[in-house]
This record gives C-alpha cells, sequence and structure tokens, in this order.
C-alpha cells in the first residue's frame, strides 16, 4: 500500500518561498548598450540619463541602458557597424544614419521640405507606423524620435548667395548623400569629415561653411570658431533611438510596455526641449560675436531651384519616390487645411 503523502503548512511555506526566490533571482538583467554623437553632459544626455532611471525603477532594474556618448564610438556609419557584429545593440542616428536600416527616413534630408515644426509634427504622426514597420522588417525597433532641429549654415564669412560659396572651403558630412548631390549639381568641391572631425577641420582652416542645427552647433563647440549664421532653414534634422529587433524581443511583455511609453514620454518632452534650445542658441550666438545674416527672396529660390535640381537627379535607391510621393501628399493636406 502507497504511503499517504501530505504538505504540512511548514513544507508549504517552504516550497512557495522556492519559488518565490527562484522567480526574483531568476530574472533576467539586460544591460542595452547604445552609441551616440551628443556630447555628454548635454541637455540630450540628461533627458536621457533621467529616462534610464526611470526604466531601471520600474523594471526593479531588470533593464538599463549603457550609453556611449559623445562619438567615442565613432560616427554613425561605425556604430552601424558595431551595431551589426553585436558590440552594441542600439543606436541615436539621424536620418541619413537611420536610412542605411531603411531607406525611407531618407526622405527627412529633403532640403526645404518642411517649413515649420507643425508640418513635421503632422507628417510623422501620419506616417510613423510605416517608418516603425520599415524596421521591424530590416529587423531594428524605432523606441522613440529623436529631433534635432532645422539645419542652417553657419560660416567664418557671409554666405548670402550660391555665388558666395565659390571659392570657400565647404564641409559635406560624407554620411550624407543629399547634400553631396546639391553641391554636386552646384560645381561645390566640399571636403568630407565625420562629426567628430567637424571642430578640427574648422580650428585648422580645413572648413569654413559647415551646417547644423543651431543648439547642435553649440553643444559640439563649433560656434567658437565661426563667426556668420545663414538665417534660411536648409532641412529638418530628426533622428530615431533605434535597438535590434532580437534584443528587444528578449523583453518581457512588460518591459516593452514600459520602454515604449517611456520613450514616448521622452521623445515628447525631448521635442519641446530641443526646439526651445534651438530658439535660444540663436541668441546666444549673437551675444558671442555672431551675426546672423539673411538671403534675399531671390536667392532663397535659387538655393531651392538647385536643390529640387539635384533631388530630382537622386536614384530611387537613395530616395524612395514613394515616400516623398506621401509625404508630400499629406503635407498638402496639413498645408490645405492651414491657410
Amino acid at each position: 500500500m502507497r504511503a499517504k503523502i501530505t504538505i504540512t503548512g511548514i513544507g508549504l511555506g517552504f516550497l512557495l518561498s522556492l519559488f518565490f526566490c527562484s522567480a526574483v533571482f531568476g530574472a533576467k538583467k539586460h544591460v542595452i548598450k547604445i552609441g551616440t554623437l551628443v556630447p555628454e553632459g548635454s541637455s540630450w544626455m540628461q533627458a536621457f540619463d533621467r529616462l534610464n532611471t526611470e526604466i531601471g525603477e520600474k523594471t526593479d532594474k531588470n533593464v538599463r541602458f549603457k550609453v556611449y556618448a559623445g562619438g567615442v564610438l565613432g560616427d554613425e556609419t561605425d556604430m552601424l557597424r558595431k551595431m551589426h557584429i553585436g558590440q552594441i545593440q542600439g543606436a541615436v542616428l539621424s536620418a541619413s544614419g537611420l536610412s542605411k536600416i531603411f531607406k525611407g527616413t531618407n526622405v527627412f534630408q529633403v532640403p526645404f521640405l518642411f517649413n515649420t515644426y507643425a508640418e513635421v509634427d503632422y507628417v510623422v504622426d501620419k506616417m510613423e507606423a510605416f517608418f516603425k514597420k520599415g524596421f521591424s522588417d530590416n529587423g531594428y525597433i524605432l523606441l522613440g524620435w529623436s529631433e534635432f532641429g532645422f539645419i542652417r549654415m553657419m560660416s567664418t564669412v557671409p554666405i548670402l548667395r550660391l555665388k558666395d560659396l565659390e571659392g570657400v572651403k565647404v564641409w559635406s558630412w560624407e554620411a550624407a548623400p543629399m547634400s553631396k548631390a546639391i553641391f554636386d549639381e552646384a560645381g561645390i568641391s566640399a571636403i568630407p569629415l565625420s562629426i567628430p572631425d567637424v571642430l578640427l577641420g574648422l580650428q585648422t582652416g580645413l572648413v569654413e561653411v559647415i551646417y547644423a542645427p543651431p543648439a547642435g552647433a553649440i553643444s559640439m563647440q563649433w560656434f567658437t570658431k565661426f563667426s556668420y549664421m545663414t538665417d534660411l532653414p536648409l532641412s529638418y534634422l530628426t533622428g530615431a533611438i533605434v535597438v535590434k529587433k532580437k534584443i528587444f524581443d528578449r523583453l518581457s511583455a512588460s518591459e516593452k510596455k514600459i520602454l515604449y511609453e517611456g520613450f514616448k514620454g521622452y521623445s515628447a518632452s525631448l521635442k519641446i526641449l530641443i526646439r526651445d534650445q534651438n530658439r535660444e542658441a540663436v541668441q546666444v550666438m549673437q551675444k558671442h560675436g555672431i551675426k546672423v545674416v539673411k538671403p534675399g527672396n531671390e536667392d532663397i529660390e535659387k538655393f531651392k531651384q538647385l536643390s529640387e535640381k539635384a533631388m530630382g537627379n537622386l536614384s530611387s535607391k537613395i530616395l524612395s519616390r514613394e515616400v516623398l510621393k506621401d509625404v508630400t501628399r499629406f503635407l498638402g493636406q496639413y498645408r490645405k487645411a492651414n491657410k
């Protein structure tokens, strides 16, 4: 006859404690390494540090980000390569870097596409699902947008018209095909440099004309080496935080939700912060003696015509005509409703 097995109160408590301990101590720890060109100590990094702390608290310290800031991992091309080989699991990339993963984001590099931030917000809202699917299909998760603002030319000599660019040393970001297309169309032999090398290029006189959002020029310390800023928004510079999908898929459903919600709030607050900082940055530069010069309407139109011609000559392998068509359609909707 089989012995009757019973579980006493003490035995049941012991088993439950073992189960509880295995659940707690068995929880996986996830350290997601990401790279960024954004300098340590900048407002962007301060905001990200707060988000990182919040995510750690809400996941019982099971998920956290380790950020390699200030371009210590190299330019965006280097970070993309490091993600590919698994050295890091994510990165903060501009539209140029993002397009290496999903070509559709190249549309954000088209000059003079957007006139206002309101237009940007409308289009991004309408097309966010499309962009997220594009990254997911290519093995990445778009956690949130990371705006940089509208780009302006900055220079050691005043630039008011296309002719002013003749004979000066113009920087070209080697990872940005749109810029190269425009310079080629204008017959300008631009000097390719990675972003971490721009400051040295300005210090040594290797380049005399650069382009960046005002706040970016200050955070990178570029503003200490030029004397003029051309008051003509050339293009809107966006960015995003992406992580490899296979890494993200290792998180629990609740951890994924915490990240999505955290980055949604982070992107919204960062957008407001960056826009305010870009406005303030112009004032800061003026206080440091930088002169703001504005081209006339005729010269602005010539810049736009050059850009349109250059974009028309771009290969569909670089710029998706379908994505540009969708963006243009949504822009038309917005502008019609907000005349």
